[in-house]
């Protein structure tokens, strides 16, 4: 979908790989620039040390697939005039330092623009380019924290807590992709794209937000119960968590005539939905009897078929490993990747198209491994390049 389209990826660890990651496996050449000798911080991270030590950090395997690595110095006077002439071939440009840094490289977008008009330049932060914190380092437990996600996460009696993967940074990287493909459609292009992450995760908390701008609501923590209806939540079984989303009338009938409880209809704490909430703890105590009698596993199969939404909770691994996982064709598998002597799973994208999951072609890259294609591409020559080597410009 975007053949055609080249971009260049400034960007480190998570927000801004993630974007990229995103417009690679829609079909973008995405190049990552990298620093000399260190390259994205991601290299050095993840559970496994002995990859982090090879430059081939997990985090940075995670979503780097599919991108060509180039290194430059683009402080040096060679590094710089390499950069200017990748810009000239380049459609996007994605960065993710704090506010002020591309401008001290003097790669600031008004500075691109009058040498790049059509040039689409997507600048991920923490929190944004104006404002009085645009200025404030940010990483994603911070964002969590101070988007309120953290104060709504968990149960009423405990402290609040972080979602368990890097939500804000994911979400930043997702609104970043979205932006920057709508970008790609307007004739002339040339846009300049300010991507808060804090702006980004409050867009996804509409409904939470809207019921305290709207209805006055105070946003508040209620472990894993759905607050709009009941019964919607998790529930203890004879074997394993199971959750259950009764939001229509009709599958609550359902549910408690499959249960064998049917006469929870006729009690005054559960007649109609608003009820239902109001006395949710007290209807978890009178259901979880009866799904004591079966497995989740089971409990599920049953619901499901009776259009019931139910849904065992499952571990990662276990989800990973589920038949319809690996239907959908979202584990991208790359053979005995150069330099890690590893075969390399990692995860696609969230879509299909035409009925096909999005893919590239190859693995994510070692640090530089694109230097010598790309430099000839852009015109130099073989002792230019050399040299550039030796003086620590590549």
């Amino acid at each position: 979908m975007l053949s055609g389209i080249r971009v260049l990826d400034l960007t480190n660890v998570l927000a801004g790989p993630f974007c990229c990651h995103q417009l690679a496996h829609m079909g973008a050449e995405v190049i990552k620039v990298e620093a000399v000798g260190r390259g994205d911080l991601a290299r050095q991270l993840g559970a496994d040390s002995d990859l982090a030590s090879q430059k081939m950090g997990i985090s940075f395997l995670a979503q780097n697939a599919g991108k060509k690595s180039l290194t430059l110095d683009l402080k040096s006077p060679d590094g710089g005039a390499i950069f200017e002439r990748l810009l000239a071939t380049a459609d996007v440009l994605v960065e993710n330092f704090r506010p002020g840094v591309m401008k001290r490289l003097g790669l600031g977008y008004n500075t691109v623009k009058a040498s790049h008009p059509q040039l689409i330049y997507c600048a991920i932060s923490g929190f944004g380019q104006t404002g009085p914190m645009s200025d404030r380092p940010a990483y994603d437990q911070i964002i969590q924290g101070l988007s309120g996600v953290m104060s709504i996460t968990g149960r009423p009696e405990d402290d609040p807590l972080r979602v368990g993967y890097p939500l804000a940074d994911t979400i930043g990287g997702l609104t970043a992709a979205m932006a920057i493909s709508a970008a790609l459609n307007q004739q002339p292009r040339g846009r300049f794209i300010d991507v808060s992450m804090l702006d980004s995760v409050l867009t996804t908390m509409g409904w939470v937000v809207s019921n305290h701008l709207i209805g006055g609501v105070e946003p508040a923590k209620h472990g894993n119960e759905n607050v709009t209806s009941a019964p919607s939540g998790t529930f203890r079984t004879k074997s394993g968590l199971l959750n259950i989303a009764a939001n229509e009338e009709r599958q609550w009938h359902v549910l408690i005539s499959h249960l064998g409880c049917k006469h929870l209809s006729n009690d005054d704490r559960f007649r109609t939905r608003d009820d239902r909430k109001a006395n949710r703890s007290a209807l978890t105590g009178e259901l979880e009897p009866y799904l004591a009698g079966k497995p989740a596993s089971q409990w599920e199969q049953e619901l499901t078929g009776r259009g019931v939404p139910a849904g065992v909770v499952m571990s990662v691994p276990d989800i990973l490993a589920h038949e319809h996982t690996q239907h959908r064709g979202l584990i991208a598998e790359f053979g005995d990747v150069s330099e890690t002597g590893r075969d390399i799973s990692v995860v696609r994208t969230g879509f299909q198209a035409d009925g096909k999951p999005m893919v590239v072609d190859c693995p994510p890259p070692t640090l530089g491994q694109h230097n010598d294609d790309l430099l000839a591409e852009l015109g130099y020559d073989e002792d230019t390049i050399c040299r550039f080597r030796m003086e620590g410009v590549i």
